[in-house]
């Protein structure tokens, strides 16, 4: 049988009856990837977006409904402004209208150890108490990898990727209040704000995201579920607004090498790529930046003489000693880095903030999106650390406008989180970029509220090499032997991944 698998895998695969049109291999640059096209698109910014717009589309949901995430909590409300109806609520309430709809979920093994709570709740053995419900774990082969995608896809006519797991602590607004009365988890306690982006598609993007969930359910669990044979009609809400209409797409994965198969890191070979092809303006928002292919590629675009201008923001915090001084440490490094190669002032490295009672408050970032002029985005699960370019499995999607419209829209986009962070309209932004023609220009023209952007402050002097036992906690890839001794997963809990 031919399986997404061996179809992506095999660059020498001739095209068959059981390939869709789209579902072509594409080599570039040694990366092998997927390609098709989004029939509509639309980037939903913040959890309470994404959160109320899973919520419609689900209603909709007819046969089948796939769940692929790093973690899951049922007991998350959907929309808070609204209602007290839970993630679980809503399922069930849909298995039990529809005995022709199969909801299958896969979660990674540890996830909820990491998020506390979720295992709590799972404990108790309240969910899913419909059995076309299934709920299954997926422990890593490699034991210091996880599962990191974050996928959803209905009917095979609707999916979702992004940054967004369907868990507690990420329904954020885009007002970011330090005191947000309804940013409280299922427990009721509140958490600090929290940004993230997840995108929408129909057509052949979305059939292909059915694909993959399909093969990670397979791989975890020996299952094999074939894409739906009808083709069933997705309505697109009147009131949510299409961002791009009939646009190229391409998927990269990125899965650890076994002593059974080759690895996957085609997840970096995207980034770089994008990297490289950005000519004005290279925008990253990033919960980590320690990856030094990153930063060395970054830094190469720095150097040149008429290279793009370059903004990333990322998170300034970091949860527990280890990760502070790896992610931190190297955060800091890479920065260093790329200031030294920053010869003509294009770069800005920032980290958001809100103002809150006692001073300022940071909106944490927690998205994995990079913008490159108005022609790309790739958004995803890949953080930009060493462990998602070759041990966590991932899942990254890449636009690529095809006219003016399209690219209309990535400005737009890019408008929309900015202003977001500086708490201004997005045609505000819009204007302070069309009179400067610079992004760093325009954030310095309006950042100058107490609600902004904040430049990191890091030393010119010191080491810009990766910090000692940077391959132990953040490793690129397997490392056999740790494995064999059982301590990857001591090594794993020492580091909370999201």
């Amino acid at each position: 049988m031919t399986t997404f698998e061996t179809i992506f895998n095999d660059p020498n695969l001739p095209q068959t009856k059981s390939q869709r049109p789209g579902d072509r291999p594409k080599q570039e640059g040694g990366a092998l990837r997927l390609e098709g096209s989004a029939a509509k698109a639309a980037f939903l910014i913040n959890g309470n977006s994404y959160f109320a717009e899973l919520a419609r589309v689900l209603r909709q949901a007819r046969r089948t409904v796939w769940i692929i995430g790093w973690d899951f909590n049922p007991d998350i409300r959907m929309q808070p402004e609204k209602s007290d109806e839970t993630l679980a609520d809503l399922l069930h309430a849909l298995a039990a209208a529809n005995p022709k709809l199969e909801i299958r979920i896969l979660i990674w093994t540890l996830g909820p150890i990491y998020s506390e709570k979720s295992l709590q709740v799972l404990r108790k053995k309240n969910f899913p108490r419909n059995a076309r419900i299934d709920l299954r774990f997926e422990l890593q082969p490699t034991l210091r990898g996880c599962h990191h995608q974050k996928l959803v896809c209905i009917d095979d006519a609707v999916a979702f990727i992004g940054g967004i797991d369907l868990t507690s602590r990420r329904w954020d607004t885009r007002r970011h209040r330090a005191e947000e009365k309804l940013r409280r988890d299922p427990e009721g306690v509140s958490y600090d704000p929290l940004h993230d982006v997840q995108a929408m598609v129909t057509g052949d993007a979305a059939r292909l995201i059915g694909d993959i969930a399909r093969q990670r359910w397979e791989n975890a669990t020996g299952e094999i579920h074939l894409p739906l044979a009808e083709n069933i009609r997705f309505v697109w809400p009147d009131d949510l607004a299409i961002s791009m209409r009939e646009v190229a797409v391409s998927f990269a994965l990125t899965e650890p090498s076994t002593a059974l198969r080759p690895g996957i890191s085609d997840g970096i070979a995207m980034t770089l790529d994008v990297i490289a092809r950005a000519r004005r303006q290279l925008y990253i928002e990033a919960q980590y930046l320690a990856s030094f292919r990153v930063a060395d590629a970054i830094a190469a675009r720095l150097q040149e003489e008429d290279g793009p201008e370059v903004v990333i923001i990322c998170t300034r915090s970091s949860h527990g000693l280890i990760e502070k001084l790896v992610m931190g440490g190297n955060r800091d490094r890479v920065i260093r880095r790329l200031k030294r190669a920053d010869r003509a002032g294009r770069l800005r490295v920032y980290y958001a903030v809100t103002p809150g009672e006692d001073g300022e408050v940071e909106v944490l970032v927690h998205s994995k999106l990079i913008i490159a002029d108005d022609e790309l985005v790739r958004i995803g699960s890949s953080n930009l650390n060493n462990r998602s370019e070759g041990l966590d499995c991932e899942c990254d999607m890449l636009f690529e406008a095809g006219n003016d419209e399209h690219r209309g829209a990535i400005a737009d986009l890019g408008n929309r989180l900015l202003s977001e962070y500086l708490g201004t309209k997005p045609e505000s932004f819009a204007a302070a970029f069309a009179q400067s023609g610079s992004v760093i220009a325009a954030v310095d023209a309006l950042n100058d509220g107490p609600r902004g952007l904040r430049e990191f402050t890091v030393a010119l002097s010191g080491s810009i090499s990766p910090i000692t036992g940077t391959g132990l906690f953040d490793p690129v890839r397997p490392f056999a032997p740790l494995d064999r001794l059982g301590l990857g997963a001591l090594v794993r809990l020492l580091i909370r991944p999201a």
